[in-house]
């Protein structure tokens, strides 16, 4: 496929080690936060931000993540409410116009009520360059919706899993433009058990397809080592967990979110 030109593709091919993309639940702890812990973590320096749309289902997620997706949702967050919020946030006459990558992670039902082009248009409006719909199959994508996505700049980020098999993993490579989404184990998200030597293993194997697209690692990076392993075998990691946990503990200054960051990359 064409490459696509935004954010994202302008990253990579800027920067292929060592990213870090952090991953947060709009409306969590509270309903008008979702702004503010954008420009703490674009202040404290990641790469990437995940912005989870939340969603009352949130099968492939653990415990944490669902409890900020129950809380989000009871604070009023509609994805609505979300566009809303990131309005004007690219703009250049804002204080602090943000300039990091957004990406909105979340479930495929929501956008199909929201209506697929107009969700796409509204994500080319307020500055969103790409999603991750982790229950969206590639064959229905390319079927109904790619041309549509395209058509708006807006990139789709697939996952794979060490049961993915390469055949399947090589369609994603040759179909996908931004990075490929490397899910560490066939497990829900917030894992703390670290990096064993299955997940080694499958990060070998892929590593070893030298495939097109850069590579993030998620699902259980949640400190320095498990980043730095990750880093090993991939272009980068995705923390979600950890940082709900912490901003839960911590709050959502500037502060907060820079201590969270250097603990992460050390």
């Amino acid at each position: 496929m064409t490459l696509t030109q935004n954010r994202i593709t302008d990253l990579f091919s800027q920067k292929s080690e060592r990213l870090l993309n952090v991953y947060f639940t709009a409306g969590f702890p509270a309903l008008n936060d979702t702004v503010t812990i954008l420009r703490g973590l674009q202040a404290a320096g990641v790469d990437l931000v995940e912005i989870g749309m939340p969603y009352s289902d949130p099968v492939a997620d653990g415990e944490t993540i669902q409890q900020s997706n129950g809380k989000a949702l009871d604070n009023g967050m509609s994805l609505k409410t979300l566009f809303d919020q990131l309005e004007g946030c690219r703009q250049g006459q804002s204080r602090d116009p943000v300039t990091v990558p957004i990406l909105l992670m979340g479930y495929i039902n929501p956008v199909l009520q929201y209506g697929v082009e107009a969700f796409c248009k509204k994500c080319q409006e307020v500055g969103v360059d790409g999603v991750i719909l982790p229950d969206l199959p590639l064959d229905l994508y390319l079927a109904d919706y790619a041309p549509t996505f395209r058509e708006y700049g807006i990139l789709n980020v697939n996952l794979i899993t060490p049961q993915t098999s390469e055949n399947r993993i090589r369609l994603i490579d040759e179909e996908s433009d931004g990075f490929i989404y490397m899910v560490s184990s066939a497990s829900i998200t917030g894992s703390t058990k670290g990096i064993s030597d299955s997940m080694r293993g499958y990060f070998e194997r892929i590593q070893a397809m030298n495939l097109r697209n850069p590579r993030l690692i998620g699902f259980g990076i949640n400190n320095h080592d498990t980043f730095d392993t990750a880093c090993e075998y991939a272009n980068g990691a995705i923390v979600g967990s950890a940082f709900i946990r912490h901003l839960e503990e911590k709050g959502t200054s500037a502060e907060s979110i820079l201590e969270f960051v250097h603990t992460i990359r050390a």
